[in-house]
């Protein structure tokens, strides 16, 4: 089960849409300890292996969901 991690940047028109492995547990636990450390930056592997790294400094928000991306038909 892969997890989508949005993530906004302050003064960014665009947010990073990241497609983990990890759990919403393990993502939010990231975030928080990043954030709690004060100048640090959270660093997310994608489920390619690619590495996206934001500093928590600029963070405008995260939500994490579970990625709805390959369903066919109408969702609800």
């Amino acid at each position: 089960m892969t997890v989508e991690v949005k993530i906004g940047v302050q003064n960014t028109a665009r947010e990073l849409v990241i497609e983990t492995g990890e759990t919403n547990e393990a993502v939010a636990k990231l975030v928080q300890d990043a954030i709690a450390a004060g100048e640090g930056v959270i660093s997310l592997t994608d489920t390619k292996g690619k590495v996206t790294v934001v500093p928590t400094a600029k963070l405008a928000y995260v939500e994490i969901g579970r990625s709805t991306s390959g369903q066919v038909g109408f969702r609800s």
